[in-house]
This record gives C-alpha cells, sequence and structure tokens, in this order.
C-alpha cells in the first residue's frame, strides 16, 4: 500500500463490515491522485478515564485483561454513554470500578488512541479530592504514589496505553509547575 503526503481527492464509506456492543467497523476507502487506500476503521466511541488522587497518590483498579492474560492495575475509566458528557462518564466509570467519588475534577489530555484505523476519542480527567466507600471490595483498588506508578510503566506492570499516557501526563504537568495537580 502506497504512504502519501497528499491530501484524498474523496473519502467514502463502503459500509459497515462488523458490529457488536462495543464496536463498529467500517470499510473506508480513500481515493488519491493516482490510487485508492482502503481502511478498515474500528470505532469503539469516545471514552473517558481519570486519575483520581488521595494524599497524592493515585487510584489504580485490578481487573482482568484478555491480552496480557493478567489482572492490570490501570486508572478507572471506559465508555461515554450517548447521554452523558465524558467527565461525567469519566467520574461514573471509576465508581463504578473501585467505589471512589470524585471531587473537583479538571480536564488532564484529550487525544486520539490511533489516527487512521482505530476511532476512540478519549478523555482524561485529573480528580484532587475523592471519597472512598466501601462500595467495592479494597481488593479491587490501590491508591500508588505516582513514582510508583512511572517505575512501574517503565518495569511492563502497567501496560494499557491509556494509563501509561495519563500517569505520564499528570507526570509532565507536574513538572512543569502544575503541582496542584
Amino acid at each position: 500500500m502506497e504512504e502519501t503526503l497528499l491530501l484524498p481527492t474523496s473519502v467514502q464509506s463502503k459500509g459497515v463490515v462488523y458490529k457488536d456492543r462495543n464496536q463498529t467497523i467500517r470499510r473506508i476507502v480513500a481515493q488519491f491522485e493516482g490510487f485508492q487506500k482502503e481502511y478498515f476503521v474500528s470505532d469503539h466511541g469516545p471514552r473517558a478515564a481519570i486519575v483520581a488522587l488521595r494524599a497524592g497518590a493515585v487510584l489504580l483498579t485490578r481487573q482482568y485483561r484478555l491480552l496480557p492474560n493478567r489482572v492490570s492495575l490501570e486508572i478507572p475509566g471506559g465508555r461515554v454513554d450517548p447521554e452523558e458528557s465524558p467527565q461525567a462518564a469519566a467520574v461514573r466509570e471509576c465508581f463504578e470500578e473501585t467505589g471512589v467519588r470524585c471531587r473537583d475534577v479538571v480536564p488532564l489530555l484529550e487525544f486520539h488512541s490511533g489516527v487512521d484505523i482505530w476511532l476512540n476519542y478519549t478523555h482524561l480527567y485529573v480528580s484532587p479530592k475523592v471519597e472512598v466507600s466501601d462500595a467495592v471490595p479494597d481488593d479491587k483498588r490501590a491508591f500508588v504514589t505516582l513514582e510508583e506508578c512511572l517505575d512501574m510503566v517503565f518495569t511492563g506492570k502497567i501496560v494499557d496505553m491509556l494509563s501509561i499516557t495519563a500517569l505520564l501526563a499528570l507526570h509532565a504537568r507536574r513538572t512543569r509547575g502544575r503541582a496542584e495537580l
């Protein structure tokens, strides 16, 4: 397949080739001068996640994940439902996964997980104030210092893109003079 710096002369959806409750895969054809490229775009919808802080420590949730075939430590987050804002989704997901209620939520970063075949625009937030409830067992969550989280990123204990991006963004914010986060 040719790579190009040119913009396509047309982009056309050729329909849905697969759909389930978590994703829709569309066949897209981009026509360029002299050639065309076919893409299969996997649309997972928008997602949101939150870095919840308690006494400076980051909240991580424990969940089994298929591809690494292990219990993963990660920041809480998930799908944005059609009727909710990304911020409300991040707060909801955090409470559902960990029993932690987030307060004073502020934006941290927004990004595309992929820019060609994966449609999953992501909103990251940070909450410097939390309330821990007993709605979820303690073994589903852990509060870990940011320094320990970064060590886990670089030793392969935290491997998911969402958590890595959020933790590095928080670290960058702190080192660039936003110590309140």
